[in-house]
């Protein structure tokens, strides 16, 4: 079976898309690195699922193509002409796209609840968005650490918040390493899945 991995991250890196420096609140190197985790998406035996997006998700759904993967969006708009009219939304790199109609806020559910794992790639409240619902619902966590933005302040947001249910403890990893990264959540996703494989089903 191959695994769902979700990356979420900036939908605005700026210049970086064409080689430049301004990144906005993403680090320069955020476009080959989040190319890079959709190709060690692939390589490591797993889907890509992103919020159809531009920036780093939309790049890691190149780099996943490029790689000969299967890469999947889920868009906020309701139809293929309001993602591509009035959200603004790219169409190339995804081998289908789920149209939800939520908008945003519903989307982002929608998405998150879908993965095995979740990669954080830079991003801002929207990706913070994403991460807390991975959170809660105790998903396998990678941090791109050094992408900017929110990965700056997730490892300060868990040490320092008060959290009785140790939300995310022993699931929530880091690394530089887009590689690293995708070996450690395969790790944890196999543990769960051994945990609770499902019995054998035997027919009527």
């Amino acid at each position: 079976m191959l695994y769902k991995f979700v990356v979420s991250g900036s939908a605005d890196i700026g210049e970086c898309a064409v080689g430049g420096k301004d990144c906005g609140i993403c680090s320069p190197d955020v476009q080959i690195k989040s190319e890079e985790i959709g190709r060690e998406i692939v390589r490591q035996g797993g889907i890509l699922i992103t919020g159809a997006t531009t920036g780093a998700p939309y790049a890691a759904a190149k780099g996943a193509k490029e790689e000969g993967g299967v890469s999947v969006g889920i868009s906020p708009a309701a139809t293929y002409a309001e993602h591509v009219k009035s959200y603004r939304l790219p169409t190339d790199y995804f081998d289908f796209i789920i149209y939800t109609g939520f908008n945003y806020s519903g989307r982002n559910l929608i998405l998150t609840k879908s993965a095995d794992a979740v990669i954080i790639s830079c991003g801002g409240f929207g990706t913070l968005n994403e991460f807390t619902i991975a959170l809660e619902d105790n998903k396998p966590i990678g941090i791109l650490v050094g992408s900017g933005g929110a990965t700056d302040e997730i490892a300060r947001l868990l040490e320092n918040i008060k959290d009785p249910h140790k939300h995310g403890k022993g699931r929530v990893v880091f690394s530089e390493s887009p590689k690293e990264l995708v070996s450690k959540l395969v790790e944890l996703i196999e543990k769960e899945y051994k945990i609770s494989k499902a019995p054998k089903h035997t027919g009527e």
